[in-house]
């Protein structure tokens, strides 16, 4: 005769599952790090994320027929277009004789300490290299690339324009093409492939960097 363990688990009739016990809880200061360890990883992977997109955009070419052609500012050394704003500025200047648009839109500011604001500066380079002055519009507020694309919206609404090709570096395209949406006209990216910032690799990479947390702050203040 046998005798049964008084401490065994009762027997488990045939089809009958066995219980499962309780999952335990991780302590609440296990549970915060796992969940912080898990944003972190999604943060990364959106900022990756973002980096490819502006670098991809970066290279797409989408020059058409609209109404103006924008080209977003850049430095200038006393009424001198600087080598980067030269660039945009050639970019542009060929996209107007090959008849992309009638009107330039040239964008930029007066910083402290300038006698002149670089859109200014855009237009004489422009008008120097034959583009007729009354082709040429100028935009003298913007500070930032917000700014200057509202500044822009609201010249080419008050002038029944609806399209626009925007000239600027590679790493600038995606935002533009964001921004313009966001500010009311649609936008056809044009990237100078000439500018300082593309010929150097290293360059090129701290822009890109740069603008990969810069773009997402843009489109905060533009909503």
């Amino acid at each position: 005769m046998t005798h049964s363990d008084p401490h065994a688990p009762p027997p488990v009739a045939p089809g009958d599952r066995a219980p499962v016990p309780p999952r335990r809880r991780d302590p609440w200061p296990v549970r915060i790090v796992r969940g912080l360890v898990k944003l972190a990883i999604f943060m990364v992977a959106c900022w990756a994320l973002t980096v490819a997109a502006i670098h991809l955009y970066g290279r797409r070419n989408e020059a058409q027929k609209a109404d103006a052609i924008v080209v977003l500012g850049a430095a200038q050394y006393d009424g001198r277009p600087s080598p980067v704003l030269q660039a945009r500025l050639d970019h542009a200047i060929s996209l107007y004789e090959k008849g992309i648009a009638p009107r330039m839109i040239m964008t930029g500011g007066q910083a402290p300490g300038d006698t002149v604001s670089e859109g200014e500066v855009g237009r004489r380079y422009a008008i120097r290299r034959g583009v007729p002055g009354d082709a040429i519009l100028v935009e003298k507020s913007g500070m930032t690339t917000l700014e200057s694309m509202q500044s822009v919206s609201e010249l080419m609404g008050n002038r029944k324009m609806h399209t626009a090709v925007l000239v600027s570096d590679p790493f600038h395209m995606l935002r533009l093409k964001l921004l313009a949406r966001l500010v009311g006209f649609q936008g056809y990216t044009s990237p100078t492939l000439t500018s300082p910032i593309s010929e150097s690799r290293s360059v090129e990479r701290k822009h890109l960097i740069r603008e990969s947390f810069s773009l997402p702050f843009a489109l905060l203040q533009a909503l």
